[in-house]
């Protein structure tokens, strides 16, 4: 067993979305939701939303790299969101919504930058993706964390969460903890 540890935290739009796929994901120890990039300290949820605190919404996931590469977490973030739509997913708009990679390591970088060359050749438009070093980061308040756990009938959690959950299974169905 493995007691290696390491810590990726990425942008693609809502929180609830890429929290509640990782969650899923074999190899991802723990999926937390919060806020980075940004220019405040210590920011609210209402702060980021209204788009001035510079924070976009992502979550930090912790993965054992014997059970999971970064390249393979880049793979499914590339797959359930758009890279396509600057600081837009869907009907959330707005820069804390924004499609970034944050890497701790120049090995972290490098992957990314791999990556986002392969699924540029996927895409029919330009990807958007941000690549910046880590930054300062805030763990989101307690009513955010497994906010899709704790609320699957919620409006937004039925009709855009659910959905992307769903594309995550059946597209990675081998690297499901639900397979």
């Amino acid at each position: 067993m493995s007691t290696s540890t390491e810590t990726a935290i990425l942008g693609g739009g809502c929180f609830w979305c890429l929290e509640a796929v990782y969650q899923q994901l074999k190899g991802v120890q723990h999926v937390e939701s919060g806020y980075t990039g940004g220019h405040v300290q210590n920011p609210t949820y209402e702060q980021v939303c209204n788009g001035d605190t510079g924070h976009a919404e992502v979550v930090k996931l912790s993965f054992d790299p014997a059970l999971i590469s970064f390249r393979e977490i880049l793979e499914v973030f590339f797959t359930i969101h758009d890279p396509t739509t600057l600081n837009r997913q869907g009907n959330d708009v707005g820069t804390q919504y924004r499609s970034v990679i944050y890497y701790d390591s120049p090995a972290q970088r490098d992957t990314a930058k791999h990556i986002i060359a392969e699924m540029a050749l996927v895409w029919d438009a330009p990807l958007v993706t941000e690549l910046s070093p880590v930054e300062t980061y805030y763990k989101a308040e307690d009513y955010h964390q497994n906010y899709f756990q704790q609320h699957p009938f919620q409006g937004y959690c039925a009709f855009v969460v659910a959905p992307k959950l769903a594309k995550f299974r059946e597209v990675f169905a081998a690297k499901s903890k639900q397979e």
